[in-house]
């Protein structure tokens, strides 16, 4: 990683105007946290010396200690290393001043992968991939609204164009995507001076709503890393046009949610993708993959759906599935397999919303999916439209049926380290446990005087 680490040094030492940088491993609910440093001290984050709580990667949403964490509390909050992914300099020109972030990921004194750390979870599935020879190729489509920042509760942002305030779903209205073209084009900038391979971008069926999907890459944890940056990137530049990106799943309990969709083939050591047999069925492995992912499924939902507000989206009628199925050219079920040409056959889970941890999402998809491939699992039947009079299972209705489903889960014991499945499950209850102890304007409205 020498000559890697100089190729940063010596960019850093072109961009002068850059004087602070951002080193920052990723948390279980996808949000980056770390450290403001000098500029002076980027080669020794390069070199993997800084420090940082173990404890940092398991806060809640509100970025409380987990009450009980063993990280905190039998440890005396412990620091872990802070070893650089690799992943090339990401320089951030929407902040006040330009400045760069340095992704970082946990280890051990020793150096050994802190397996607590999501991006650790799925780099561990790649490597059971690799050692049978096979590549997972990977694309993710992430939807998000834009909605006016000075509101208390999300409203549609006004049209820079127009100067009226949007308030109809526009589905793949062109006119939209132009009004906010500016947005958009410096969305793209910023992806291209990342590296993240954006594609297809349209307006989506909610107010002010888009979806930006990134293409296949050989390399998942690079695409988890993309979907990660990209929320990040998304956020930063809509601030800098005046509005506010919202990636929860719900934000408009009448209208579309935001999923994350996932795209992904496996090719073998002669780079021929397994799922092809030349057919429009696919392959018996490709099968056998989905077979996988329906058995894990319903205790992954944790994964998927990991927020309060999650469970506003997973609903019928709605494109968000509620039932453990897949089918052909099907978006109203969990796992669709697109049409297109034979060479190109791959599997969409369709569950998570976009308010999810990619690197999660990533290795719980491909963790079952290789489940599948090893025990070749049958999938059954494929369904077509919702299911109607099929007696198909549920996914869980609730962020607390969630919880039980992934903590006795035996799947997604064999899919993640057993630190970051305690991490998890604390982590969530003590998210349930608050949002419980809040009751809303609504109840209050409904109840006080009525009962």
């Amino acid at each position: 990683m020498g000559d890697a680490i100089a190729d940063v040094l010596n960019w850093l030492e072109s961009r002068s105007d850059i004087q602070s940088l951002r080193a920052a491993v990723c948390d279980l609910n996808g949000i980056m946290r770390g450290k403001r440093i000098p500029v002076e001290q980027a080669r020794k984050a390069l070199e993997g010396k800084l420090r940082m709580p173990y404890s940092a990667i398991g806060l809640d949403i509100w970025g409380e200690d987990i009450e009980g964490n063993a990280q905190v509390f039998s440890t005396g909050d412990a620091d872990g290393l802070c070893q650089w992914t690799g992943r090339g300099i990401l320089p951030v020109d929407w902040t006040a001043h330009p400045t760069a972030l340095l992704p970082l990921w946990l280890a051990d004194d020793g150096g050994a992968p802190y397996l607590g750390d999501p991006r650790r979870a799925l780099a561990r599935i790649l490597d059971r991939y690799a050692a049978l020879g096979l590549t997972p190729v990977t694309a993710t489509e992430l939807e998000f609204y834009l909605v006016d920042p000075t509101s208390h509760r999300p409203v549609g942002p006004v049209s820079p164009i127009t100067g009226r305030r949007l308030d109809s779903d526009a589905a793949l209205s062109i006119d939209e995507i132009d009004d906010f073209e500016a947005f958009i084009h410096d969305v793209y900038e910023a992806c291209r001076m990342q590296g993240i391979p954006v594609d297809t971008a349209i307006a989506e069926n909610g107010v002010g709503q888009f979806e930006i999907n990134l293409n296949h890459v050989p390399d998942a944890l690079r695409a988890a890393d993309d979907a990660v940056l990209f929320k990040r990137t998304v956020k930063g530049i809509a601030r800098k046009h005046g509005f506010a990106a919202c990636f929860m799943a719900k934000p408009y309990g009448e209208r579309a949610g935001n999923g994350f969709h996932v795209h992904f083939s496996v090719l073998d050591k002669e780079g021929r993708n397994i799922f092809d047999d030349g057919s429009d069925q696919g392959s018996d492995t490709m099968r056998h993959a989905v077979g996988g992912l329906l058995a894990a499924m319903a205790e992954s939902t944790l994964v998927f759906a990991p927020h309060f507000n999650s469970y506003r989206r997973l609903r019928p009628r709605s494109y968000a599935p509620t039932a453990v199925a897949w089918g052909y050219e099907n978006r109203m079920v969990a796992i669709r397999i697109p049409g297109g040409p034979a060479a190109a056959r791959r599997i969409e889970h369709r569950v998570s919303g976009a308010d999810a941890n990619p690197y999660l999402v990533l290795a719980a998809i491909l963790g079952a999916a290789l489940m599948g491939i090893e025990r070749q699992l049958s999938p059954g039947e494929p369904t077509g439209g919702e299911g109607q009079g099929l007696t198909l299972a549920k996914l869980p209705p609730d962020w607390a049926s969630a919880i039980a489903a992934f903590e006795t889960g035996k799947r997604v014991a064999e899919i993640f380290p057993a630190v970051l499945r305690d991490a998890f499950i604390a982590c969530k209850r003590q998210e349930l446990n608050t949002f419980a102890l809040n009751v809303s304007d609504f109840e209050i409205e409904t109840y006080l005087e009525s009962v």
